[in-house]
């Protein structure tokens, strides 16, 4: 990913009932701006936990992202997140594109979401963690990014300090379009390991070099006609498109499983 953010003791939608929710819209980010520390959370999307995200509105994160930011392409309704890519009469952009990022940082531990995505070349579904300048930051990355040109497979990546490292692309046991899919990295200091529907996918090599910053989570759609040889040339969709995200998790190293299809349960 290329970037300029409860604990609950339920853990299956026990309706699913429509809500639209009022949500914390984040301005142009602040250099140097401390970030607090979260804890172990499961967030179902019932609504959208105002305690736990913000959403990226009014900006772009640079000249190669041919979409804006914008609130209006967020939406909780009948327990699901849904991130759009649309077309905008704007005169920043043509398109405008969808992003929620969590208001803390997090450290060691297991980061999981469960989401399907539209497919369409230039095109980007990622969930992922980032620290940055504009936090007071060197640029530290986890990713999971579905390049929706090609819904059969995953890149995985990490940047340390601005380089990138790490990187692998795997196949997923079904398209990303045709099934939700649950993607975790569990973060460690001595190394991190990706995993798909409870698989492991890719592993950091012994002695590799990590991420030590916490992190901010971030589920995003968004794109760009920038990168044709990474994620496609981009093609422009013919009706809106959309990434649904059912829930994302977080378990802090050292805490106990929270729902049965964690790897935390897994691993344990």
């Amino acid at each position: 990913m290329i970037q300029a953010s409860k604990n609950v003791g339920r853990v299956m939608k026990s309706s699913k009932r429509c809500v639209i929710s009022f949500v914390f819209l984040l301005p142009l980010p602040v250099f140097s701006q401390e970030t607090p520390q979260g804890a172990s959370f499961f967030d179902d999307f019932e609504t959208l936990d105002k305690s736990l995200w913000g959403v990226s509105d009014g900006w772009a994160n640079g000249d190669w992202q041919n979409c804006v930011w914008s609130g209006d392409n967020v939406a909780v309704e009948e327990g699901m997140l849904t991130l759009a890519f649309t077309r905008w009469a704007g005169d920043q952009r043509d398109y405008s594109c969808g992003e929620i990022q969590s208001l803390n940082v997090y450290g060691y531990g297991t980061y999981e979401a469960r989401y399907r995505t539209a497919a369409g070349s230039g095109l980007n579904a990622a969930f992922f963690t980032y620290i940055g300048p504009y936090h007071g930051k060197p640029h530290d990355e986890i990713d999971f990014e579905v390049l929706a040109r090609d819904t059969s497979s995953v890149s995985l990546n990490t940047y340390v300090d601005g380089t990138p490292m790490n990187g692998k692309r795997v196949a997923l046991p079904k398209p990303a379009d045709d099934a939700f899919l649950t993607y975790s990295f569990v973060w460690q200091p001595t190394g991190i390991k990706w995993y798909v529907d409870g698989e492991l996918v890719h592993q950091t090599p012994p002695e590799a070099v990590l991420p030590t910053n916490g992190q901010k989570i971030y589920a995003s759609f968004w794109g760009s006609d920038s990168f044709p040889d990474w994620m496609g040339r981009f093609v422009e969709p013919e009706t809106d498109l959309k990434m649904e995200v059912d829930w994302i998790a977080f378990t802090a190293q050292g805490d106990a499983c929270q729902f049965p299809s964690s790897v935390v349960c897994k691993n344990e």
